[in-house]
């Protein structure tokens, strides 16, 4: 990388819009990993802790364990959804950062 490549990136860095994105990500991206990482880990949590809660029967042989280890599908699914959203906005977002004129260079 050249020294003028290496300015260009380096005010990109700097630039309030570069900061608003990487904060937009951080800000659904920590909250989403944790909510699912709870979330994995409830189940067996749950069954360790309270078995009996676990084992009622919902529908058949059917209990609340399966139907919350089959909600865990639904619920990536769901955080997945979610993030390509999000991120369709963070490109628009990257992309006026690209573009804005003041770190385009005039070689």
């Amino acid at each position: 990388m050249n020294e003028s490549t290496s300015t260009v990136w380096s005010r990109i860095g700097q630039s309030p819009r570069y900061k608003e994105l990487i904060r937009s990500k951080r800000a659904f991206i920590f909250p989403a990993s944790l909510f699912f990482i709870a979330y994995y880990f409830a189940l067996p949590v749950l069954v360790g802790w309270w078995p009996e809660l676990m084992k009622k029967p919902v529908f058949g042989p059917v209990n609340i364990a399966y139907l919350f280890a089959l909600s865990q599908f639904f619920m990536a699914w769901f955080i997945a959804f979610l993030y390509v959203r999000k991120a369709g906005e963070w490109d628009k977002q990257a992309k006026q950062v690209i573009e804005n004129e003041e770190f385009v260079s005039k070689h």
